[in-house]
């Protein structure tokens, strides 16, 4: 296995757990509040808190998306695209994303440094800049997330494949498999 294999793998594994993290913690912060609410005695900080870790879920799967290449885009347009242009219109994509996610990344900093003496308002001791972290972070491992996982775009991009047909393939075949086995 290749070192950019390995760094990819290991990156998809912490994002892997990372988000699944985030997802156990929400939907306990979810269920007991609920809880907590049905008994008369409601978290003051519920909401608040609710709100920023589907923000940091959403953000940190999108990276696990864009490492997987599982993110909105038109392989199908590129793949279906003359030869002589799908090099042009890949490369154009990935400038594009990248160029914004770079913007993405600048201001979000910008807003931390803003935000560096602002709190929670239901848990004045959580800065912010805390919370509003995700925002340059995401930015940046959705651009490492592009690049490591460009190669691999790359050839397929030159084969003529896209992970649209590869998944509907996969679909088709296992739900013949599941057909054969349901008739058998």
């Amino acid at each position: 296995m290749s070192t950019l294999a390995r760094v990819n793998l290991l990156l998809e594994r912490l994002l892997e757990v990372l988000t699944v993290f985030l997802l156990l913690a929400l939907t306990t912060i979810v269920i007991a509040a609920v809880g907590f609410r049905m008994m008369g005695n409601s978290f003051s900080w519920y909401d608040e808190v609710a709100s920023i870790g589907l923000a940091w879920l959403s953000f940190y799967g999108a990276n696990l998306a864009a490492l997987k290449r599982s993110h909105m885009g038109f392989p199908g347009l590129v793949s279906r695209a003359p030869t002589s242009i799908r090099a042009t219109l890949f490369i154009v994509s990935e400038v594009t994303v990248i160029s914004f996610f770079m913007i993405i990344a600048y201001y979000g900093y910008q807003v931390l440094e803003i935000l560096a003496w602002d709190s929670l308002v239901t848990l004045p001791t959580i800065g912010l800049n805390i919370t509003q972290s995700v925002i340059p972070i995401s930015a940046v491992l959705f651009i490492l997330c592009e690049l490591l996982s460009m190669p691999m775009a790359w050839r397929k991009m030159h084969s003529g494949l896209n992970s649209e047909s590869e998944e509907i393939e996969a679909a088709i075949r296992q739900a013949e498999e599941d057909l054969k086995e349901h008739r058998a």
